[in-house]
């Protein structure tokens, strides 16, 4: 059988994808003439932003198709009445992904890619007819991910056509800042079929533009969530989930300005008080978002999984939610604009969640903090300076056959270990539960060995027993560890506690820690010293060891006072 090769050029023609952009086949219905496929009835991973609610005869809209999880080959944009088939209007061009076709007998009232490279972001200029019957209108886009996925006719919000209002040049600030019409958020449904967390507790975002709230539905069908997010702010909020009531390791959506002052969805990671890492968005898709006079309300639909890097799938976190400005698209400090869930709560379980009535550290956590520092920066630091360096200065000095010493070194480390002991209690009897990251793993270790050492002391063998040198040992590799974690769980007790983004609590402690090396240094050397010198004036180097005692105390005070003061201020 012969075949036409005019026949097989028209069969290739058929199933050719349109890498160029030339679709206008497709201008009145949007669809692509893709040969054996249809088009998805998913949610897109994409979104397409307008830069005004309104319009008059002249004005001028930009246009942003953005892809978020995927990007896409190919589009088709076009704008229309609201309810009508054929385009209207005249496109302009920003980039050279993009190029201009006439549909409908308009000159450039469509736009579609120049070529199939993949694309993020593409923009366009969109302008208003001078005169005729003009109407509301709407945006209508056909995303092309791949030659067998692709959606058909996503539309803007509506455009309204505002008739009173003067055409470009007047435009206020604030209207050039709006994307479109308020995405509908309300407390309908809070507690019966989603979670809600809101501020001023139980506001309703659709009656007060003073409310920031967000909610969490989790669909019955999948492992999908609708998250809604509104709130007045000058450039972004934002919501997160953690393991504690505590900036820091928590798994965040942020809805907020770019640099082109368009709203935008991202997913980020918190790791404290700095900016956020930004993170691939992943499984988001049908979002949208909105900035109409200051109140920025995003809503979308994830499948990603909550990550706080701490606990397992399924847990249940607490809500963090905070605001603040941005600049060039830059997150600004939020400063005290946050507030958090008043317990931890599981988004697929539909409740009203109330926030903490006070985000201030509480006074029980603070004394926790307190008693640790004076535990492990002063009694035990000058209990283990003592044991090691001024036995020859109170030697035949004591009490109740004792030296002077030893008294004043089990006296001071067992101030420490009751500190520690009181710390502790009045950090679990608060949270009640096992709040997770490094800080409490560190202080049950300082617990658990703090509590052994005198222990260990007290059923020691004698000065001159075979066996001595195990004890000695031992209790000497026990304080260094006991001293080295507590140093490492005052750290991260400061970072948990720290009010400040240039974190000078942290800061102090380091100088801290390097004053403590350095004493101790001093003492280390002078001792070695004074072992070389043996026909030396032994009073001397005595009052050498108590000067270096006395400079160590003060220092360590000097310190102590500084962190103590900022506890009560965090």
């Amino acid at each position: 059988m012969r075949i036409s090769p005019l026949l097989l050029l028209l069969a290739c023609a058929r199933v050719n994808g349109y890498s160029s952009g030339l679709v206008t086949e497709s201008c009145d219905d949007m669809t692509p003439r893709h040969q054996g496929s249809s088009p998805s009835s998913s949610p897109p991973p994409f979104t397409i932003t307008i830069d005004r609610s309104d319009y008059s005869e002249g004005d001028e809209i930009t246009v942003s198709l953005r892809a978020y999880s995927t990007p896409f080959q190919g589009f088709l944009l076009q704008a229309r009445e609201v309810g009508g088939s054929s385009p209207v209007g005249a496109f302009s061009l920003f980039g050279a992904e993009n190029r201009l076709l006439d549909c409908g007998g308009l000159s450039s009232s469509s736009v579609s890619h120049s070529s199939s490279d993949h694309k993020n972001s593409v923009q366009s200029k969109w302008k208003t007819p001078q005169s005729g019957q003009l109407k509301d209108i709407e945006f209508s886009v056909t995303f092309v991910q791949n030659f067998h996925d692709y959606w058909v006719g996503i539309k803007s919000p509506v455009v309204v056509y505002n008739s009173s209002r003067s055409p470009v040049g007047s435009t206020t600030r604030t209207q050039a800042l709006r994307l479109f019409s308020n995405v509908p958020i309300s407390s309908v449904g809070c507690g019966e079929s989603k979670v809600c967390f809101s501020k001023p507790n139980d506001c309703d975002p659709a009656s007060s533009a003073d409310c920031y709230f967000m909610s969490a539905m989790a669909s019955p069908a999948d492992s999908s969530v609708k998250f809604e997010i509104y709130g007045t702010s000058t450039g972004y909020i934002a919501f997160g989930f953690s393991d504690d009531q505590h900036m820091g390791n928590d798994d965040i959506y942020i809805c907020g300005m770019d640099s082109n002052s368009t709203i935008q969805v991202q997913h980020a990671y918190s790791t404290g008080r700095r900016a956020p890492q930004i993170l691939p968005l992943g499984n988001v898709s049908d979002i949208k978002t909105s900035f109409v006079d200051g109140v920025i309300s995003c809503s979308f639909v994830s499948k990603n999984v909550i990550s706080t890097q701490r606990s397992a799938v399924g847990s249940i976190y607490y809500i963090l939610f905070a605001y603040g400005g941005t600049n060039n698209g830059v997150l600004q400090d939020h400063e005290t604009s946050v507030f958090v869930s008043d317990k931890k709560i599981n988004i697929t379980s539909p409740q009203v969640v109330t926030q903490t009535p006070n985000t201030q550290i509480p006074q029980i956590m603070k004394a926790h903090g307190a008693l640790m520092l004076i535990a492990w920066m002063t009694t035990g630091s000058l209990g283990m300076l003592i044991a090691r360096y001024l036995k020859t200065a109170t030697k035949g000095r004591g009490c109740l056959g004792k030296d002077l010493w030893f008294l004043a070194h089990v006296s001071l480390m067992g101030l420490s270990v009751a500190a520690t002991i009181i710390a502790f209690i009045l950090a679990f009897s608060y949270s009640k539960d096992w709040s997770g990251g490094a800080h409490p793993v560190l202080g049950v270790l300082v617990m658990i060995l703090a509590f052994i050492q005198p222990f260990a002391a007290l059923f020691r063998c004698g000065p001159q027993h075979q066996w001595r040198f195990v004890f000695n040992w031992f209790h000497v590799l026990n304080a260094v560890a006991i001293k080295g974690l507590a140093v490492a769980a005052i750290f991260t007790g400061l970072y948990m506690m720290e009010s400040s983004q240039e974190g000078w609590m942290q800061k102090v402690m380091g100088g801290f820690v390097g004053w403590e090396v350095l004493l101790f240094a001093l003492q280390d050397l002078h001792m070695r010293f004074k072992r070389k010198d043996e026909d030396g004036d032994v009073s001397g180097f005595v009052h050498i060891e108590v000067i270096l005692l006395l400079v160590f105390f003060l220092g360590n005070l000097t310190f102590l006072v500084a962190l103590l003061v900022g506890i009560g201020m965090a």
